[in-house]
């Protein structure tokens, strides 16, 4: 007999005694999540001392000082090209508010992917809305949606994330809770900790692999 027959008459014999013998099936018992929550000053402090610690860039601003402070960055930087979603309202701040001269241009997201592969793949970095962060896991929180795709968040070599300070939760579980996702769950959350990186390769750290190389964060007032 072989190896996989064995295999198999080994299981259907255990699967019979179990039935023969009136042995109970085993049944998950429910467990009570412990959901933690502490201060807003403390999951502001702890989300910018572990996000920094894998190498993302935290800023705090207030209002749409974000973008001001954005557009420097990237203008020092030397990036010539910045994608949006114009129907979002971290996309209708950054249009409002970049400045007309600058030496970085703002792309629109428009159509569809096969019709704007050329632009996203070829575009400096993208600016995305968030759901908030999670400050005990050091991670971002992202619903793509038609409007902003999953595509913006790890074509481009640079992802900028907008953050809301009233929105940093201190646990996963508190996340779930207060976004209420047992009445809307979102089909494709995303939770993303730091720049893409892997250590597949010969257990060498490297950036951008996957995804972005940098990624910053703008956590607003």
């Amino acid at each position: 007999m072989s190896s996989s027959a064995e295999s198999r008459e080994r299981i259907l014999s255990r699967l019979y005694n179990a039935q023969q013998y009136g042995r109970d099936a085993y049944i998950p018992q429910k467990k009570v999540w412990n959901i933690k929550s502490q201060s807003k000053d403390k999951n502001i402090a702890e989300f910018t001392e572990r996000m920094s610690a894998v190498r993302t860039e935290v800023f705090r601003t207030k209002g749409t000082e974000w973008v001001p402070a954005l557009q420097k960055l990237v203008e020092e930087r030397g990036q010539k090209t910045l994608l949006h979603a114009p129907n979002t309202p971290v996309g209708k701040a950054l249009a409002a508010n970049w400045a007309k001269d600058s030496s970085c241009k703002l792309i629109t997201w428009k159509e569809t992917i096969e019709q704007f592969k050329e632009e996203l793949f070829t575009c400096d970095g993208a600016v995305t809305g968030s759901l908030g962060g999670i400050a005990e896991s050091a991670a971002v929180i992202l619903w793509p949606t038609v409007e902003e795709p999953r595509l913006m968040s790890i074509v481009p070599p640079l992802h900028v994330v907008v953050v809301e300070a009233d929105k940093i939760y201190t646990s996963f579980q508190e996340a779930i809770k207060k976004l209420k996702w047992n009445k809307d769950i979102p089909t494709n959350a995303l939770l993303i900790s730091g720049p893409s990186k892997t250590a597949d390769i010969e257990l060498i750290l490297q950036f951008g692999v996957h995804g972005p190389t940098d990624l910053i964060v703008f956590i607003t007032e």
